[in-house]
């Protein structure tokens, strides 16, 4: 791929990308298998994964644009006939929808919007009734089966989650009004008219829910063949960057292999389905190949504050969000009314699914799910966003702890424990009352993750379990924490339980490090450092 090919920067329009001769990592092998069927698809993925870009490559496949597909897969498999069927396109994106009233207005404007397209005139007054007769008459009219495209169906729901119960009330309230909308598709007249239906959005709710009359849809989001269907896998990162990523290591000094293992430690590893298959976010490729800079692009582009909030509610152990165990139940558990952490963290991408475990016995098979930060940009981003949610520590002051890994790095250890004595000492009185070892140990782990140091939690050895464990290139700390006690006694049991022994002969400086917090100070009141020699 030349590197003249411009990077499509916010571009979610496949016409768009295609006419201004944009670079475009070519899906439509996946497009194919999905549009030559006569089903009823849904997919969920996290927000920008590129799920407007697909229903707009849809889109103008149904209208029969051959010319936008010329040199792709799908034009050189000349298997596609290229007929124009009539489209409904619906995006959720674009709709307000503060209230069901509100909804059906909208809804009952876009609908007429598509029959005026097609001189055709709908008579019935409510947005529901209206997708019906719209579909009949468009069959009617043209002699084709009607192609339904629904992007970020669930937006008038999840938009409302996590700002109290007047909005909780509205989320409810909508979805009983799409419950009945989306209803329609399963009605005899209007399923006998349908060629295709493709849904996306980012949450996947209960049978019970949204979907409950719609039981014949075709559920893609952990299908294993359609896990590259949305983001971009390695292979086609270098396929088809090749060019930029080589501009980059220019720009970074750096060699082309160099560059691509930085680019995959930032920003690789989402993972959908059993296939062990991972993929980049588009927003965040495209983003560093157009500024040349490593920064948080995927992060930035939507707040997780409905996060937070949540995770607040439950009063989460957040050492406790990086591998947690789940089963496949768990992803589908989305009920407005009683949120569970992991399926909503695993559906708005800022987890992941990083292993799969097979559990068989007599009783059972089944797979466990362990789930994970995917890259760094995630992981750094949402744990600095959880400091300052927990710490109320203004942006000024916790800036300081991006010094923290070079201070350890460089064994300058009074300089990192002022630093992170400082950040405690910041946090609010009131915030920080009554905690006990659990609260000083998150906020500890939550300042060496967003700073940027690899700071593994609860590290389970064969005699006891670390409390934290940093890996550095040439050195390893093993930290123990204890309150209201003192920094010696978390040394000799660091020793006792023999946590440094895997490390033996590994060529690397092991460094035991206790930490005594005091709940009276409201900070750390001692810490030691002892070096260890296991190279013989």
């Amino acid at each position: 791929m030349p590197v003249h090919k411009e990077l499509p920067i916010s571009m979610q329009s496949f016409s768009h990308i295609i006419s201004e001769n944009c670079l475009y990592v070519d899906k439509t092998e996946y497009v194919h298998q999905l549009a030559k069927s006569r089903k009823l698809y849904f997919l969920a993925r996290p927000r920008r994964f590129g799920k407007s870009l697909l229903i707009s490559t849809f889109e103008a496949l149904f209208k029969g644009k051959k010319e936008l597909f010329k040199k792709l897969w799908i034009d050189r498999e000349d298997t596609w006939k290229w007929e124009p069927f009539p489209v409904i396109l619906l995006d959720f994106n674009a709709m307000p929808h503060r209230s069901p009233d509100e909804l059906n207005t909208v809804l009952n404007f876009a609908l007429e919007e598509e029959a005026a397209k097609c001189q055709i005139e709908l008579k019935t007054p409510f947005a529901a009734t209206k997708f019906r007769e719209l579909i009949l008459k468009l069959k009617e009219k043209t002699g084709r089966d009607v192609v339904v495209l629904v992007d970020e169906y669930d937006k008038p729901v999840i938009d409302f989650l996590g700002k109290g119960e007047k909005a909780l009330k509205i989320a409810a309230e909508n979805r009983e009004f799409l419950k009945g909308f989306y209803g329609i598709l399963k009605s005899a007249d209007a399923a006998a008219s349908l060629r295709f239906v493709f849904i996306t959005g980012v949450s996947k709710f209960t049978k019970v829910s949204i979907f409950s009359e719609l039981n014949n849809l075709d559920d893609l989001t952990m299908q294993e063949k359609y896990a590259a269907l949305l983001g971009y896998t390695h292979e086609e990162l270098l396929q088809f960057f090749h060019g930029h990523i080589r501009l980059l290591a220019n720009k970074l000094n750096l060699s082309c292999d160099e560059t691509v293992e930085k680019l995959k430690t930032w920003y690789y590893g989402f993972r959908f389905t059993d296939n062990r298959v991972m993929v980049y976010n588009p927003v965040s490729i495209l983003n560093l190949l157009n500024t040349f800079t490593f920064a948080n692009y995927w992060f930035e582009t939507g707040s997780p504050a409905f996060l937070i909030s949540l995770l607040k509610e439950k009063n989460y152990y957040l050492p406790n969000l990086e591998n947690i165990e789940a089963v496949r139940d768990t992803f589908s558990a989305y009920d407005i009314e009683n949120l569970n952490i992991e399926p909503v963290l695993f559906q708005t991408g800022y987890l992941t699914i990083k292993d799969v475990k097979e559990v068989s016995s007599r009783h059972i098979a089944e797979n466990i799910y362990v789930l994970s930060y995917p890259n760094e940009e995630v992981r750094i981003s949402f744990l600095r966003h959880l400091f300052a949610a927990w710490s109320k520590v203004d942006n000024g002051k916790s800036a300081r702890m991006i010094y923290l890994p070079d201070h350890l790095d460089n064994g300058r250890y009074d300089a990192f424990f002022d630093i992170v004595k400082s950040l405690f000492a910041s946090i609010p009185y009131t915030l920080i009352t009554n905690r006990d070892e659990g609260y000083f140990h998150s906020l500890f782990y939550m300042m060496m993750c967003g700073s940027g140091i690899d700071a593994v939690n609860e590290v389970l050895t064969g005699k006891g379990r670390i409390d934290l464990l940093i890996e550095l290139t040439d050195k390893v700390f093993i930290i123990e924490f204890k309150c209201n006690q003192n920094a010696g006694r978390a040394i000799s049991q660091i020793k006792q339980k023999g946590y440094a022994e895997k490390y033996r002969g590994e060529g690397v400086k092991v460094i035991l490090v206790g930490i005594d917090f005091s709940s009276e100070e409201r900070n750390i009141r001692e810490w030691k450092i002892e070096e260890l020699n296991l190279q013989t």
